[in-house]
């Protein structure tokens, strides 16, 4: 069979790949403790599905406008508004079916054969591999441990040249869970402002996942880089309600972006599926404009299990790792098992680290190659406290055997 040459710019996203093992051995019988997949182990609040049952009965059943419903574009900006003091229109706004094709269409509207998109490492698997479909070239600006996962401004100019087109980052980040303060933010701003020809691509799709303050737009919250209003017309936001209200299945993220953006992004999602999901808007509406509480009780519970992660991998020899300030996942270096063996197996790479756990602790992970950082393996905890501390205990356990 000859397939199109399309499909071999990109590569299927290791985090699904360990999900499809992880589900391959439960079904020979084996338990295993998934601490791979990057969702909220939470059901969605019954307000938001109660939404969604009376969209049914009052039969929003047909299709829908490209960019979204009116009313849903004016929950968006209304969002905006409340949580990040932010002034949009509906025309700024397009609706997609997840923040990963709101991404992609951002991509594919600003993208150009051989345009330099500057993307910071580690990086959510799916960045780099939309750069290339797009056919468009990645710039890795490498960060570490020690300087919390966060580039400084002096890297982001190093990394520029005449051909970048796009900056494109998370805040805060899948994996490493590093946040940008508003300073730091306001940094990288001023090498922005030196070259006007650059987008900025800002997923904020854990915007509520975070730790070093309170949700919609309190003292010490949430900061996006579109705060800076001479630079707001060229920052793309990404955002959704997978991560902070609990629906992943339900499919939906947006954009917020110029109305030039916007509207290039809907002709794009045009030809590929339309509008998203009717009865998943009408359910939004009810997230974006109705009680946090429920999202401010889940990320209480986060921080509960943040703190014991920490205390758990503090006893595991040889994993470096920073206490994360945002989304749900711990990222340590654990470069210092490389060599190592069990008589078996040898560990001569993150790859291998994942696979031994998942074969021999029958624990799944991600390896850190996906993220753009080779030493590293990313860990979730978005699972209950019961699976998190057990979950540990294998690998401290399968570790110790390693010489």
């Amino acid at each position: 069979m000859q397939l199109s040459s399309f499909l071999q710019r990109f590569n299927e996203p290791e985090t699904l790949k360990m999900a499809k093992l992880g589900r391959e051995l439960r079904a020979r019988g084996i338990d295993i403790i998934d601490l791979s997949l990057g969702e909220p182990d939470f059901d969605t609040p019954q307000h938001i599905k109660e939404a969604a049952v009376k969209a049914i009965h009052d039969n929003w059943s047909h299709y829908t406008p490209v960019p979204g419903f009116p009313d849903l574009r004016e929950a968006v900006c209304a969002k905006f508004k409340r949580d990040n003091n932010l002034d949009y229109k509906p025309e700024n706004i397009v609706v997609s079916t997840g923040a990963k094709q709101s991404l992609a269409n951002a991509v594919l509207a600003l993208v150009d054969e051989g345009d330099e998109v500057i993307i910071p490492t580690p990086y959510w698997v799916t960045y780099s591999e939309l750069v290339k479909i797009a056919r468009g070239k990645v710039k890795e600006i490498h960060t570490t441990t020690e300087n919390g996962f966060k580039i400084s401004p002096s890297q982001l100019e190093t990394a520029i040249t005449d051909k970048t087109k796009v900056f494109l980052f998370s805040s805060p980040c899948n994996p490493s869970g590093a946040v940008y303060s508003r300073d730091e933010l306001e940094a990288l701003v001023k090498v922005f402002r030196k070259h006007p020809g650059i987008y900025i691509i800002s997923d904020e799709i854990y915007e509520y996942i975070n730790f070093t303050g309170k949700l919609a737009g309190q003292a010490g919250g949430h900061e996006s880089i579109a705060q800076f209003n001479d630079i707001k017309e060229r920052v793309i936001i990404v955002n959704g309600l997978s991560k902070g209200f609990a629906m992943t299945g339900w499919r939906l993220g947006y954009i917020a972006a110029s109305a030039e953006i916007a509207k290039a992004c809907e002709k794009i999602q045009g030809q590929f599926t339309s509008g998203a999901n009717s009865i998943t808007q009408k359910a939004a509406v009810v997230a974006l404009t109705a009680d946090l509480r429920p999202s401010m009780e889940m990320v209480k519970e986060f921080t509960r299990r943040r703190k014991k992660v920490m205390e758990l991998v503090k006893e595991i020899p040889g994993m470096e790792c920073s206490e994360p300030d945002g989304a749900f996942y711990i990222f340590p270096d654990v470069s210092s098992y490389f060599g190592k063996s069990n008589g078996q197996t040898t560990i001569n790479n993150a790859g291998d680290f994942c696979m031994y756990l998942l074969n021999t602790a029958h624990v799944s992970s991600v390896m850190g190659d996906a993220f753009g950082e080779p030493k590293c393996v990313r860990f979730s905890f978005a699972n209950s406290m019961e699976k998190i501390e057990e979950g540990f205990r294998r690998i401290k356990e399968a570790l110790a055997k390693l010489k």
